[in-house]
């Protein structure tokens, strides 16, 4: 059983709001600065389980995420997506005209870069967290500096929102990986997605005869992204997810894959969250 998640930020991050929404019973939280923390934690047993932003449908995939859940051979359990909605937020009897700096993730201020052409007297700068800004403004009781959160950051840190939803495409999701340091058991009938990673070789029409090869199995790609092997240079990895409707479909897949790519491996297999 799940009792401890370590999650990137501290309590009213966007982790933290995943946690509360995926787990069918209350978790313990361990507040992690970096996705390097939240792995540590994992492989010292300090948490059962670690939640870890993957892609957002703005800013596409997060790349190390992708590194790190492959080094360190973790397994993911399940997926979560969430609606982001940043709102601009301040200490108390303050104006947008009152605001000198905004402090918050990259992410979030470059999905906010257009709301803050309107104000060109304030000056953008990049941070670790975006709760994390939210509770030191709290802390420091910082005036004409603002963070960019959600609202449960706004409510855990006494902040005033001074605007809403200012990400420039409202329609803004998040999915999120829930990992562990090993598998766990599932029946296959609950199983519809899953994540793998190989290597294609430089022979014409390798990656596209692995693909096709899925597509005979009757999964259906949902996701591919690349990374250059450091070791091996322009030499590329990928990492897919794909759905099914039977999980003898994907078995089917896993071992033409074994065969036809190199370095195969399966990231985990879950429940399709988005059904």
């Amino acid at each position: 059983m799940i009792k401890t998640v370590a999650i990137q930020g501290v309590k009213g991050s966007f982790h933290h709001i995943v946690s509360k929404q995926f787990f069918e019973t209350p978790v313990d939280t361990i507040d992690c600065l970096t996705f390097d923390r939240v792995v540590d934690s994992l492989i010292t047993e300090e948490s059962d389980a670690g939640i870890m932003a993957l892609e957002n449908s703005i800013a596409g995939s997060i790349i190390p995420n992708y590194a790190l859940i492959d080094e360190y051979n973790l397994h993911i359990i399940g997926e979560h997506y969430l609606d982001i909605q940043h709102n601009l937020m301040a200490l108390p009897n303050q104006q947008i005209s009152d605001i000198k700096e905004v402090y918050s993730h990259p992410m979030a201020l470059l999905q906010c870069k257009a709301f803050f052409k309107q104000y060109p007297h304030i000056k953008l700068v990049e941070d670790k967290d975006t709760a994390e800004v939210a509770e030191r403004i709290q802390k420091q009781q910082l005036k004409g500096i603002a963070a960019i959160a959600s609202t449960l950051a706004a409510e855990i840190f006494q902040l005033e929102i001074l605007a809403e939803a200012i990400q420039t495409i409202k329609h803004n999701e998040t999915r999120f990986v829930i990992v562990k340091c090993r598998d766990v058991d599932m029946p296959k009938t609950q199983i519809n997605k899953a994540s793998i990673k190989f290597e294609a070789n430089h022979k014409r029409g390798s990656l596209a005869a692995i693909l096709n090869a899925m597509s005979d199995c009757k999964l259906n790609l949902t996701k591919i992204q690349s990374l250059p092997i450091v070791e091996t240079p322009w030499k590329y990895a990928f990492f897919v997810d794909v759905t099914f409707d039977n999980y003898s479909d994907f078995n089917k897949a896993k071992s033409l894959i074994e065969i036809m790519g190199e370095g195969f491996k399966v990231l985990g297999e879950y429940k399709n969250a988005k059904l």
